[in-house]
């Protein structure tokens, strides 16, 4: 096999982004919405997903359908979503949404909210399973089912893509031969975009993090408020700093069901308030920074 692993990016000498404004840092903060859409009984799994709730890593024998994991992911589409889009908006601050395509499709009316909200949608796919688990022509449906539903629910294609966790070895291939992304965020090697060459083509990829991620809640990682915000917030004081000099990215994950949760909420809240003290940042959604980066740092060939 070929070791076709980038160990080294761009080296102690990034690029300079040239955010808008003279920025010194862009942050993303992206809701993750994938309830309704996770693994379970209903839809065929034989069980029912439990990853990033209360109980998860809990040995609760609940065989069959696990009513209180069902209820644990309920609880962030019918009120962590709304107590998140309150947060943003109150502030009049922007924020992208990981869609997964069914799960917004059975919840309409946060499908009309984000639709009116102006927030970009980046496609987290079909639905929130494990692509690296799909054969090549199941994965190639699954992008094409997820891109024409969230085009009825949120009225327009998705630019951007991101899968659960990890993507596939095919991921990115049937992502670029799919032809209308923008960028995939399927990557955590880096804290600022980067061009690819896939299949003779060229092609953007604007790293996450589940390093800023409230995941860490569902760990056990995270216990408080002060512990998200905390965390966060040294984060975005060192890239900040940084920034004077070598401007970067900061992604910013949450969960409808961790962080939709008033006692981590109040973390978020105070966080979005640091970040707003500061001058020369840029707010952002992710498609913003991915048009910015194709515009301002132009595919280059080697």
């Amino acid at each position: 096999m070929t070791y076709d692993r980038d160990l080294i990016g761009y080296g102690a000498n990034p690029p300079n982004p040239q955010w808008p404004g003279g920025a010194r840092i862009a942050i993303n903060f992206v809701m993750n919405y994938e309830e309704g859409s996770e693994p379970s009984i209903q839809d065929g799994e034989g069980y029912t997903e439990l990853g990033l709730t209360e109980a998860n890593g809990l040995p609760t024998g609940v065989k069959g359908r696990d009513l209180a994991g069902e209820g644990m992911f309920a609880y962030g589409s019918r009120v962590g979503f709304w107590r998140l889009m309150r947060l943003f908006q109150e502030r009049g601050l922007p924020m992208t949404v990981f869609g997964c395509a069914l799960a917004i499709e059975r919840n309409p009316e946060a499908a009309a909210a984000i639709r009116a909200s102006g927030f970009d949608v980046c496609c987290h796919g079909w639905r929130w399973i494990k692509h690296y688990d799909l054969t090549e022509a199941e994965e190639r449906e699954h992008i094409r089912k997820a891109i024409l539903s969230l085009e009825a629910t949120v009225g327009e294609r998705p630019l951007g893509w991101y899968c659960r966790y990890g993507p596939s070895v095919n991921t990115r291939r049937l992502v670029v031969e799919e032809g209308g992304f923008l960028y995939d965020s399927d990557a955590y090697d880096d804290e600022l975009p980067y061009w690819k060459v896939v299949d003779g083509k060229p092609h953007l990829v604007v790293p996450y993090s589940l390093v800023n991620n409230d995941g860490k809640f569902g760990s056990g990682f995270f216990a408080t408020s002060n512990d998200y915000f905390d965390w966060h917030k040294d984060a975005f004081d060192m890239l900040y700093a940084e920034g004077a000099t070598q401007p970067k990215m900061m992604s910013v994950g949450l969960h409808m069901r961790l962080i939709g949760h008033p006692a981590r909420a109040a973390g978020l809240a105070r966080f979005l308030d640091y970040v707003q003290k500061h001058e020369g940042v840029w707010v952002t959604g992710r498609l913003d920074i991915a048009k910015h980066w194709a515009k301002t740092h132009p595919f280059q060939p080697a």
